[in-house]
C-alpha cells in the first residue's frame, strides 16, 4: 500500500484526517518527557564475559536484569546506552538473539585513544558488576520485504566491530529465507570477532582482510554482483560507508542502510567562534573540527557520547548567535528553546555563545 513509486490515495486521506486526533491522544495519554526519561532505565548485572577476537581486543558481556525477570524487547539493529561507573554514557549495539528475553549481549573493542569508554569497560566490567542502562533504541532497523512480492536480495557489509549490529540481522534474514550474503572486513584475521559463530553460515559469509589484499576494499569488493531492487546494510568506518554511498548513488533501485561507529567527516564546514558564557573564553572552531572538539580542548569533563547527533548527551544551551542545527536528537521545540548539539551543529555565521 505504501510502495516506493505509488501511494494509496485512500490511506493518504485517512492519514491526514486522523493526524489531529492522534496529536490530541498523545497529549492526553502519554507520560511527560521527564517521566519517560526516568522510566527507561534498567539496572543490570554482568553475568558472563567472553573474549571474541583472537587479538583479545573484543570482549562481549551478558547483561541480565539485576532484580531478575526479563529484559524489554528489542529488534535487530538496536543499541543500548550504558551509564558507566565513571559517569560516561556510551552506546553499544546488541548482538544477541532478540527471541531470548533473559539478557542482552554487547561486544566492545578496546580503543586505546577512543575517549576512555572502551578502556573503562574492558578494565572495570567483570562478572558481578552492576550498572545502569537505558532500554533499547533503534536507529538502524532491519526492514525485510516491501510492496512487491519478489524475493529480496540483501547484502550485509561489516567493518571491524561493526559486525555487532549485523549479527542479529543475518540471523533474522536467514530465519525467514531471504537471499543474503555478508562481507566482513578487517585489518587481519586476528582482529575479527565472532568468526566461529559466522562459520555456521557457510559460504554466505566471506572475510576480506587488508593484510591479505592490497589495502582497504573497493566498491566492487563490498558489493559484488548486486542485482537491482536489493538492499545493502553496512556498519563500519566512514571511508567504507562513503565508498558505498558513492557507488550506489546512481543506482536508485538499491537501498542503502548504514550506521557509523565513528563520527562522520566534516565535508562542508567553515570556521566559526564559540564563547563559553561562564568565563568568557572564546574558542575558534576550525572548518574540519566540531564545536565539541574545541570545547573539550579546554573542558575535558564536557559530556558526550555518540558524536553523531542522535543521542543528545552533549547538548548545551545556546544564549546568543545563529546556529546551523544538524543531527536528529533535538525536536523543533528544543531547538527553538535554545538547545544545541556541539558534536555536529555549527554556526550559521558569526559567534555562538553557550551556557558552559
Amino acid at each position: 500500500m505504501w510502495g516506493r513509486r505509488r501511494h494509496d490515495r485512500l490511506v493518504t486521506t485517512l492519514d491526514r484526517l486522523s493526524l489531529p486526533y492522534v496529536r490530541v491522544l498523545r497529549h492526553l495519554h502519554l507520560p511527560s518527557p521527564r517521566r519517560q526519561a526516568s522510566d527507561d532505565s534498567l539496572r543490570v548485572v554482568v553475568t558472563d564475559r567472553r573474549i571474541e577476537a583472537v587479538d583479545e581486543n573484543v570482549v562481549s558481556f551478558r547483561l541480565e536484569p539485576a532484580g531478575g525477570g526479563t529484559v524489554p524487547p528489542w529488534y535487530p539493529g538496536a543499541h543500548l546506552d550504558l551509564l558507566l561507573p565513571s559517569g560516561r554514557l556510551r552506546q553499544y549495539s546488541i548482538c544477541g538473539d532478540p527471541a531470548d528475553r533473559s539478557h542482552y549481549r554487547i561486544a566492545v573493542r578496546l580503543i586505546p585513544d577512543g575517549g576512555g569508554g572502551s578502556r573503562e569497560i574492558h578494565e572495570s566490567l567483570h562478572v558481578g558488576t552492576e550498572l545502569t542502562i537505558r532500554t533499547p533504541r533503534n536507529a538502524f532497523p532491519l526492514t525485510l520485504g516491501g510492496h512487491n512480492t519478489r524475493p529480496q536480495t540483501v547484502r550485509f557489509v561489516a567493518g571491524g566491530i561493526g559486525i555487532t549490529p549485523i549479527l542479529p540481522m543475518i540471523a533474522a534474514a536467514d530465519r525467514v529465507g531471504v537471499d543474503w550474503s555478508l562481507l566482513y572486513c578487517g585489518r587481519s584475521r586476528e582482529s575479527l570477532a565472532f568468526t566461529d559463530h559466522l562459520a555456521a553460515f557457510g559460504d554466505r559469509v566471506r572475510l576480506r582482510l587488508d593484510d591479505e589484499h592490497d589495502g582497504p576494499p573497493t566498491a566492487d569488493d563490498l558489493l559484488g554482483t548486486l542485482p537491482d531492487d536489493s538492499s545493502v546494510y553496512c556498519c563500519g568506518p566512514a571511508p567504507m560507508i562513503e565508498t558505498l554511498r558513492t557507488a550506489l548513488g546512481p543506482r536508485r533501485t538499491v537501498g542503502l542502510h548504514y550506521e557509523r561507529f565513528a563520527p562522520p567527516p566534516i565535508v562542508d564546514g567553515t570556521a566559526f567562534e564559540i564563547e563559553l558564557a561562564t568565563d568568557g573564553t572564546v574558542l575558534t572552531v576550525a572548518a574540519d573540527r566540531t564545536a565539541l572538539d574545541a570545547i573539550r580542548d579546554v573542558r575535558r569533563d564536557a559530556t558526550y557520547s555518540c558524536r553523531q547527533g542522535f543521542c543528545g548527551s552533549c547538548r548545551v544551551t545556546l544564549l546568543d548567535g545563529t546556529p546551523d542545527h544538524r543531527g536528529g536528537a533535538l525536536s523543533e521545540r528544543e531547538r527553538a528553546d535554545g538547545q544545541f548539539l556541539p558534536c555536529v551543529s555549527r554556526a550559521d555565521g558569526g559567534r555562538l555563545v553557550v551556557d558552559l
